[in-house]
């Protein structure tokens, strides 16, 4: 298994890979115990955030790395994979625009853009 920091870049490469937009990696173990690392990324439309987390969790299990819950998949507007120490976020752009996660889990020290080939 990665270490939790190489496992949130691992995700923000595939999903980058596959056209995700706005990949934000966000530091949050030192503000609670859900998680080291939250992986927030946007879809251009329903399909897509479906298409994005389904391919998510294809090339990770390859890699033998399974998630332990998700939630979201029904709706596809707000799509959560839960890879014990990453928890990744995957949004129709409206529900990131009003939910606006990124704002309730800065502290100032700890967002980061991902800066992908995409």
């Amino acid at each position: 298994m990665l270490e939790p920091r190489a496992l949130a870049d691992r995700i923000a490469e595939i999903l980058d890979s596959k056209g995700a937009e706005d990949i934000q990696i966000i530091e949050v173990g030192h503000l609670t115990s859900i998680a080291d690392f939250f992986v927030v990324a946007s879809g251009r439309n329903v399909q897509f955030v479906h298409t994005l987390a389904d391919d998510l969790e294809e090339r990770l299990a390859e890699e033998d790395i399974l998630p332990r819950r998700k939630e979201g998949k029904n709706g596809a507007r707000w799509i959560v994979l839960d890879y014990a120490h990453v928890i990744v976020h995957i949004f129709h752009p409206e529900e990131r625009q009003y939910y606006n996660i990124e704002r309730l889990w800065q502290d100032g020290t700890n967002d980061e853009h991902f800066e992908g080939g995409n």
